[in-house]
């Protein structure tokens, strides 16, 4: 049996399928791994085939697009991209997979292969990273760029999303998708966020007690814990001049606005700013040139990316977007954390953990130095969040969200008349 993954997006889609291709080739599978051109250096390290969807430019120029960033536009700028690789992915699954002999593992927005399971009637298990993809009407999670009081009842909050589905995200996306179903003589999509369940088997890479599940939610969605993937990132290990940094003072403070942000400059002036008030040293992870101060003094550093679980252990907070990746990372690493907010699902991510009690958020236009500095003075001193912080991280220790996945892939694998596995031809 050849195991076909499918990821579409940024570092915190793409690093769990790097974490369970690696797996899979420890079990002995035949896997390769499609996924945005940036990531085949990732695949390389660890000997997982690779094939690129697009490449370097179109990714940049995704990522690039103000509009990605924002609150409320950010979803159709988003699902309008994702929704033109439907038909590059749906070819490469034609062309590679075969029926009784391949499955296909895809993330959410993999368009391409529900497409393919359609047409091919190969079997495909849809992967889900974020609560934020389970829409419920009895635990509707917080949609960005939606302004509703914290009491606001679950059953509104999901007939608000059941409007963004029919005003925002079905006109972004669906009619690229729906043409090119129509070449395949499918019929339409209506709802693009019920359709993108496999009805198969669905994957939810976070922990029940994250986000439990739902009367609503589809029968065939399953649990499978926190994917902790970061070691396959750029690098496994800390920079040798990070590795000084840390050993040369009290544990600093960590600041990032994700791998895919272009437009961070003002979170770390402010984090710059954050760090002189409260006297405390500072990590600043950004990928890209321009986004952090050229100048900084001895009590900072910058570096392009770190892998938290290394670095997080030896930090007092983290400060960052509210992706479910840095998330996971600062709940295993026992972390205090402060979410600012952005777009997608890091409004839903920081009200959980403000309801875990490990950690805080903080509205972008209300992270400003004197404020930020108030409240991270505050999640420092504060016992609660402490005591929070190390009983989760208890909680998940041991825990591995990529062999219980993998668990749950070989289950569904197609087997040979005689009981066997499948094998490539």
């Amino acid at each position: 049996m050849r195991i076909h993954l499918v990821a579409i997006g940024s570092h915190g889609d793409i690093l769990p399928f790097l974490a369970i291709g690696a797996e899979f080739l420890c079990r002995g599978y035949d896997v390769i791994l499609a996924a945005p051109a940036p990531f085949a250096d990732h695949a390389a390290r660890i000997g997982l085939p690779f094939h690129s969807l697009g490449d370097d430019c179109d990714y940049r120029r995704i990522t690039a697009d103000p509009e990605l960033w924002h609150p409320r536009r950010g979803a159709a700028a988003l699902f309008g991209n994702m929704a033109a690789a439907t038909e590059q992915t749906y070819r490469w699954i034609a062309a590679n997979a075969r029926k009784g002999q391949s499955i296909v593992v895809a993330s959410t927005l993999a368009f391409g292969a529900r497409v393919a399971q359609e047409k091919l009637r190969l079997p495909v298990i849809t992967i889900h990273a974020m609560p934020l993809l389970m829409e419920s009407r009895y635990a509707s999670p917080i949609l960005p760029g939606v302004p509703l009081p914290a009491w606001t009842p679950s059953r509104v909050r999901h007939w608000v999303g059941r409007g963004a589905d029919k005003y925002v995200i079905g006109p972004a996306a669906l009619p690229t998708i729906n043409a090119f179903r129509q070449e395949l003589g499918l019929k339409p999509v209506r709802r693009l966020r019920y359709w993108w369940n496999s009805p198969s088997r669905v994957l939810l890479l976070f922990p029940d007690w994250f986000a439990a599940s739902q009367p609503d939610w589809p029968q065939q969605a399953m649990h499978v814990g926190f994917p902790i993937a970061d070691r396959f990132g750029d690098t496994d290990r800390l920079a040798p001049r990070l590795t000084r940094f840390l050993k040369g003072g009290d544990a600093p403070l960590v600041f990032t606005y994700g791998s895919a942000m272009r437009q961070a400059s003002g979170f770390f002036r402010t984090a710059l700013a954050i760090c002189e008030r409260l006297g405390r040293r500072g990590v600043l992870l950004a990928p890209e040139h321009g986004q952090v101060p050229e100048s900084l003094p001895e009590t900072l550093i910058h570096v392009p990316y770190a892998p938290l679980s290394v670095l997080l252990p030896r930090s007092a907070a983290l400060i960052h977007h509210g992706g479910i990746g840095t998330v996971a990372q600062a709940l295993a690493a026992g972390t205090p954390q402060m979410i600012v907010p952005v777009a997608f699902d890091h409004f839903d991510e920081a009200a959980r953990v403000k309801r875990l009690g490990a950690g805080m958020s903080l509205s972008r236009r209300r992270f400003t130095p004197a404020r930020g500095a108030r409240r991270l003075r505050r999640l420092l001193a504060s016992a609660e969040v402490a005591r929070a912080c190390g009983d989760l991280r208890l909680r998940l220790d041991g825990l591995d969200g990529v062999a219980a996945a993998c668990d749950a892939i070989e289950q569904m694998a197609p087997r040979r008349r005689d009981g066997g596995r499948a094998v490539r031809p």
